[in-house]
């Protein structure tokens, strides 16, 4: 698992308005994941919802549950 690497966007996404906004609508883990890797991180969305109720700094991960969404 890349922790180290998901704890410093999480870490980042904190003092950026910006990146918070972006991470906020991004609709799954994986546009998350992907938003992350576009900075220069590597994790899995999958790796991300594994924190899910989890507190990293001041971020809380949480998963959203969309409805329609099949797993």
């Amino acid at each position: 698992m890349s922790l180290d690497q998901l704890k410093a966007f999480l870490g980042r996404m904190q003092s950026d308005d910006a990146l918070r906004r972006a991470v906020m609508a991004a609709a799954t883990a994986d546009d998350v994941a992907q938003i992350a890797g576009g900075l220069g991180y590597e994790f899995s969305g999958d790796e991300l919802l594994r924190l899910s109720g989890q507190k990293v700094g001041r971020v809380t991960v949480t998963k959203q549950d969309i409805p329609g969404e099949y797993s």
